[in-house]
Formats: structure tokens, sequence, C-alpha cells
């Protein structure tokens, strides 16, 4: 055998015999030259001896594998793999084949599909980024975001999955929403806070849910806030620091979820043959996602929970408010419908005062003053004004004329809207009289009448 297809170790061996064969080296000193004992080194100078170079050579090189896998076996694998997961990587499919009684390797089985041409490696373009080391505690910061996906491969519309991802641990919750909505938002985060508590910190990214566009209002101006989206109230009220990432490379551990879990959650749907987010969100929290955290959980630098119990009902928190001023009949007009507060708040005196109307995720509606919840009714349509008794001189009852009345039309009774155009009329006449002034070419009269012009 050529010593082109020796190792290095067989290198340094071949070496060292041949300073023993030329007389330079003892069989004890190579023996401390290779790291190994006397009598190994005496085994290996005998096999040098007889068989020269390919002595040095280990002797199962080119041979078959003793724990190598059979034909038959390779062939009901790569038949399997053809027939039920032709799109799955070698680790996903080396997982799923293992549950039926296929046990390969996920390394063995990436070679057989390269050797078969049903694989390939790709390799990406790199960009530099600056690695952030993690967080120490659990609980610490979580990374959310909204994963548009055909999540269910045509077999219904597609769907928006929302993932949070602790930051220490890789520990991942998930629900299925329709679209990326603030509502969506607050289902997966109440979810996250009834298993574990209350964040932290919330990293996301710049969308309009957690951003807000609009200037700040004077009120925001004189106190010193910055405007907020419903989603930004709500976590000042849960005392969670807000994060907006700049790129989405920089939460990248929410962002590499999102990719696994396209990849395996998708294909594990199309398996039990889910077609219904009501199904999808049951198998998420019963099998999918206890098995990937199981798997993919990492152990937190600090053994620490930091998550905190909520201040506060939070499916009140957890909602959509806006602020409305009382009428003098004490309605709360709001979204094209109205409400009469009852009687039994009149020495709150909120004619003019602002309420805030508070609509939970359950469709549910509280009128509140300050953290004082008001009792109402909603009204079946808007109120009539009521009209004004009228003023009376003694008993002469003072009404005011309707619009064809004939003292409308006098000069006494004509209103600000007839001295109006009387006003503009008369300005209008002069104007006439200084452009004819001026075309004469003599000054006007201090009458304002244009001046005689000459025969």
């Amino acid at each position: 055998m050529e010593t082109l297809l020796m190792s290095g170790k067989e290198r340094k061996r071949m070496a060292v015999m041949v300073d023993v064969k030329k007389g330079n080296l003892s069989i004890a000193g190579a023996g401390r030259l290779m790291g190994v004992c006397y009598r190994q080194a005496k085994r290996i100078w005998h096999r040098y001896k007889r068989r020269g170079d390919k002595g040095l050579v280990h002797g199962g090189r080119g041979k078959p594998g003793a724990r190598r896998k059979g034909a038959e076996v390779k062939r009901k694998v790569l038949a399997r793999y053809a027939e039920r997961y032709p799109d799955f990587g070698p680790t996903l499919a080396a997982e799923h084949l293992k549950q039926e009684g296929l046990e390969v390797d996920h390394e063995t089985l990436r070679r057989w599909l390269m050797d078969k041409g049903a694989w390939s490696v790709g390799r990406r373009r790199q960009k530099h980024r600056s690695w952030r080391e993690r967080k120490e505690c659990f609980g610490q910061m979580v990374q959310l975001d909204g994963s548009h996906h055909d999540w269910f491969e045509g077999r219904r519309a597609k769907a928006v999955l929302m993932v949070m991802v602790d930051d220490a641990t890789n520990w991942t919750g998930a629900r299925f929403s329709e679209e990326e909505t603030t509502a969506a938002a607050y289902d997966v985060l109440d979810d996250w806070i009834q298993e574990h508590g209350v964040p932290c910190s919330l990293y996301v990214d710049r969308d309009s849910i957690y951003r807000c566009e609009r200037t700040a209002t004077v009120a925001e101006q004189v106190a010193g806030q910055e405007p907020q989206t419903q989603f930004g109230r709500a976590m000042v009220q849960l005392g969670v620091e807000l994060i907006l990432a700049n790129s989405p490379q920089a939460k990248g551990r929410v962002e590499r979820r999102n990719g696994l879990l396209q990849d395996r959650l998708v294909k594990a749907m199309r398996l039990e043959g889910i077609k219904d987010l009501a199904s999808a969100n049951t198998f998420l929290a019963k099998k999918f996602l206890p098995a990937l955290n199981g798997k993919f959980t990492v152990v937190a630098r600090s053994p620490a929970d930091v998550h905190q119990r909520a201040t506060g009902k939070l499916v009140e928190v957890l909602s959509w408010e806006e602020t409305r001023v009382v009428a003098k009949d004490w309605t709360v007009a709001w979204n094209r419908r109205w409400f009469q507060i009852n009687a039994e708040h009149e020495r709150m005196s909120l004619v003019g005062r602002a309420v805030t109307v508070r609509r939970l995720r359950s469709g549910a509606l509280q009128l509140l003053n300050g953290d004082k919840k008001l009792f109402w009714n909603e009204l079946p349509q808007r109120p009539v004004p009521v009209k004004p008794e009228p003023r009376r001189v003694g008993r002469i009852a003072l009404i005011k004329p309707k619009e064809e009345h004939p003292w409308r039309h006098s000069s006494v009774g004509a209103g600000a809207n007839f001295w109006r155009k009387e006003k503009a009329r008369g300005a209008a006449v002069k104007r006439a009289r200084h452009q004819a002034a001026t075309a004469s070419g003599k000054p006007p009269l201090r009458s304002g009448f244009p001046t005689a012009v000459a025969a």
C-alpha cells in the first residue's frame, strides 16, 4: 500500500521504524516516541519487518465496518424515505424513521441520500454579525415574533404563528392566529403568563402593533410621554420593558426558531392531517411543543426564574382602552354606540369629564372613571337632544320665529346673515367706484364717487 494512504499517526510511526531499522533508535525508545508500551512497540516493529510500510496501516482500512447497516435495511430506509418523507432533512427524517422502527443515524442517512443524489449540501453567503451573549436568567428577556407561512400547505387558508422564545433557555411558546394583530399578540402572551408568569422584557420588531407612528398629543408632550399602542400601554401596566429590534437578525433566536417550526411543524401537521386552527393549537400545546422544548431547551447560566406575578386582572390589562368625554345628558359615545351612565354616579359630576372605555378580548365593555368602574346601560339609538323650554317675560313665551316668518325678511329680524350680505354688497360697490375713478385718470372724491370725465 502506498504511503500516501497513511494517516498522520502512521506516517510518524514509519519515520520511527526507519530509525529503528537503521539502528539509530532502540525499540524501547521508539515506544516512548510513539506513546505506546514496550510490548506494543515490539508488535509494531515485527509487523514492519514482515510487511514493510503496509504493516503500519490499520488492518480495517478499506473494509466494511462491523456495525454497518445491512443492504436490506438500507433498501427499506430509502424506500420509506422516498414514500413518506421526500422533503424531510436527514436529521428530522431519522427521528421519524426511528418512531417507525427503522433506526438509522442521521449522518448515515445523509450519506446514503447524497450517494443516491436525493440530498445536496448548499452553503449560504454569510454576513458579519456581532455575537450577543444569552441572558442569564429564565424570563429575563423573551423574544416575540409572528411567522407568516403556508402552515397547512393548502389544506386551509394561510395563517400566522405567534412565537415566543426565552433568550436564556430557548423555551418556546406558540399559538396560531388568522393574522398578526394586537389580539393575536395578547393571546400568545396570555398563554405564556398563565404558564410561567410575567417576563421582565419583551424583544419585538418594529411592527405597528408594538410601535406607535402618530405624533404625541399636547397632553402627552406636557407630561413627557411618548405615544403608545394598545400593546405598549398594556406592557406599561404589567411592568414589562418593551425593546424594539433594529433588524430581524437582532432577535435571531426567535427567527431561527421560526425556521425550525416552518420545517418540523409543517411536516408534523401534514402527518397528523390537521386542517383547522383549533386542532393545530391543541396539537401544539399538548404534543408538539412539549417534545420540542424537551429536545432543544438549554440550561440557563443562573437557576433563578425572574418571572413575576401579574398585577391586576390579566384579562383587563390585555385589552383596548380609549378616552371619551361625558355629554351633558350623561351619555358616552363610542364606535357608533351610546351608553347612558346611571344616576347613582351623580355625585361624581362626570359631565364634561373624560372617562375610559375598555373593550376586553371577549367583546365585553367597561366604563371607568380612573380606577372606578361605572354602571351604565347601552341605548338602542343615538339620543335625541332635548329642546330647552322657551324663555318667558311674565306670561308671554319668547319663541324664536321660524325662517319663513315675515319678521325674518325685515331689517330688524333679518339676523346676522342679512347684514353680512349687506356689508359685502356695499364693499363691492366701493371697489367698483374706485376702479372707475382710477380709469378716468383723476383721484376719486372724498365721497367715494368718481370725478367727472371731461368731454
